[in-house]
C-alpha cells in the first residue's frame, strides 16, 4: 500500500474515532474575549454562536462548507490534518481575519472537524503573535479552556518555528513532547490494527 493511501486510511480512522466525541461537542470554547475554538458541531450550533456574539467563522479544514452564509462572515482555509501539511503559511492570513472580527465588535469561532489539531494550531499561533506568548504559554492557555487540544507533531514543529521567528528563541514545551509521543503511540496502535 502506498504512503498516500495509508495516510488517508489513518486519517479516516481518526475521524471515525473522533465521531463519538464530536457529537457531544457542540459548544464553542471561549479562549479569550472575542475568540472561540470548537468543532464542526459547534460551528453548526447557530443558537450558541449567536449567544456568544460570534459574527465570524474561520474554518480550517477540507470539505466543511459554510452553513449560514447570510448570517456570519466566513473564511475557509482548506487544509488536511496531516503532519506534512503547511499550516504555517496561513498564520498571518488567519491572524488578520481574527483581528478584523474583533475590531468590528464581534467574535470569531475558529474550528476544524474536531477542534483538536488544525484550529488549535491557528489559535495558538494567534495568541503567540498577539500577546507575545511562548508556545508553551499559548498551548497551556488553550488546553485549560479546551482539554482535547492536541496539534499533530507536524503542526507543533511549525509552531516551534513560528515561536522562534516571533521571539527569537524557542522555549521548552512539555506539552509538545507529550503530544508528539502520544501521536506516535496512536499511530503505532492504529497501524497494528
Amino acid at each position: 500500500m502506498d504512503e498516500k493511501l495509508t495516510n488517508q486510511i489513518l486519517a479516516l480512522r481518526r475521524v471515525l474515532d473522533m465521531r463519538r466525541y464530536i457529537g457531544r461537542d457542540n459548544l464553542p470554547s471561549k479562549i479569550e474575549e472575542g475568540l472561540f475554538l470548537g468543532s464542526f458541531e459547534a460551528a453548526r450550533n447557530k443558537d450558541a454562536l449567536k449567544q456568544s456574539n460570534i459574527t465570524h467563522i474561520l474554518t480550517v479544514a477540507y470539505f466543511l462548507n459554510p452553513l449560514y452564509r447570510n448570517e456570519f462572515v466566513y473564511k475557509v482555509i482548506n487544509v488536511a490534518d496531516r503532519e506534512d501539511e503547511n499550516l504555517k503559511r496561513y498564520f498571518d492570513e488567519c491572524f488578520d481575519f481574527i483581528e478584523g472580527a474583533k475590531r468590528s465588535g464581534g467574535g470569531v469561532l475558529v474550528h476544524c472537524l474536531a477542534g483538536k489539531s488544525r484550529s488549535v494550531t491557528i489559535v495558538v499561533a494567534y495568541l503567540m503573535r498577539k500577546h507575545g506568548m511562548s508556545l508553551s504559554e499559548a498551548l497551556n492557555l488553550v488546553k485549560s479552556k479546551r482539554p482535547i487540544a492536541s496539534p499533530n507533531p507536524g503542526f507543533i514543529s511549525q509552531l516551534q518555528e513560528y515561536e522562534k521567528s516571533l521571539l527569537g528563541a524557542q522555549s521548552s514545551c512539555c506539552f509538545c513532547s507529550t503530544l508528539i509521543s502520544a501521536h506516535i503511540d496512536q499511530c503505532d496502535t492504529t497501524s497494528t490494527m
